[in-house]
């Protein structure tokens, strides 16, 4: 199996208490966790992205995960919780961020975040029943463009009526994604909220996914959206150059200017088999 991850560590200033939480995440046997920086976007005001603060900064050695010999892997995640279009709006300040998701709280939303937004994650409620259904016109464009949907377990551990709430969302989300394209997180603010990863394989199952989407959920589709955001950094933002081969020497059969001219456009012609007559 993959390597586990938790890649929702809710963000906060207290430097010994985001500590405590990363430890005991590599304790728990998480390789790799995320922190969690969460822009709420009031009507009608200026986006303010925060710079996230510098990974390296958290410990002088970072704690090394149970059962394995490295330490563990720290992220810096974006999350933007998204009331109108607007409010989701890409810039430099993004790009300091390992990884984007985006909170929608409408249909209309949703659906933009399936089909267009360029993030990594979209967030599902899990502390209020959702007031829209699922559809496979916007869950399966997601899945195309290989973005996840993120369901966080902390608050149903915390309180029964959000239980309820994350249990009768995700299993809406199942019942149109079938258990795919799913991670499971903690959004965990404290130590004690964390669970260990197969715990959370098995919590999976109550908000049903089957037992082998359960553990992908906390190891291989995390390593998904970890290479989804890394594509998603680079892919828009590098030429590649390549230096074109002489042709060959002319001859009195060769192409004519305009043909020559053709041949440069589309690149260096591919080497021709030879035929035998």
């Amino acid at each position: 199996m993959s390597a586990f991850m938790d890649l929702n560590i809710g963000y906060t200033a207290d430097k010994k208490r985001l500590q405590s939480v990363i430890e005991t995440a590599a304790h728990l046997g998480y390789s790799t966790v995320a922190i969690n920086y969460v822009v709420e976007t009031a009507p009608k005001k200026k986006q303010e992205i925060p710079k996230p603060d510098s990974v390296a900064g958290l410990f002088d050695t970072f704690p090394i995960v149970q059962g394995k010999s490295r330490s563990i892997k720290v992220l810096n995640r974006l999350t933007i919780v998204a009331t109108d279009a607007s409010h989701f709006r890409p810039n430099s300040d993004y790009k300091a961020y390992d990884l984007i998701a985006v909170y929608p709280s409408t249909d209309k939303l949703f659906h933009a975040a399936c089909t267009m937004f360029e993030v990594d994650i979209i967030c599902v409620a899990i502390t209020e029943k959702l007031p829209f259904f699922f559809k496979r016109s916007a869950i399966n464009p997601a899945m195309d463009r290989g973005v996840f949907f993120e369901i966080s377990y902390s608050p149903a551990i915390k309180d029964s009526t959000m239980r309820r709430y994350t249990i009768a969302n995700s299993l809406n989300l199942m019942d149109v994604c079938k258990g795919k394209n799913v991670i499971v997180s903690s959004g965990a603010d404290k130590p004690l909220e964390l669970r260990g990863p197969y715990d959370i394989a098995n919590l999976g199952q109550v908000f049903g996914l089957g037992e082998r989407d359960a553990k992908d959920a906390v190891s291989t589709n995390c390593r998904s959206v970890v290479i989804h955001g890394e594509t998603r950094k680079t892919a828009m933002g590098v030429v590649r150059t390549m230096r074109a081969e002489p042709l060959p020497a002319a001859s009195t059969s060769g192409p004519t200017g305009e043909e020559e001219e053709e041949e440069d456009e589309e690149g260096p012609a591919a080497k021709k088999p030879k035929t035998h007559t």
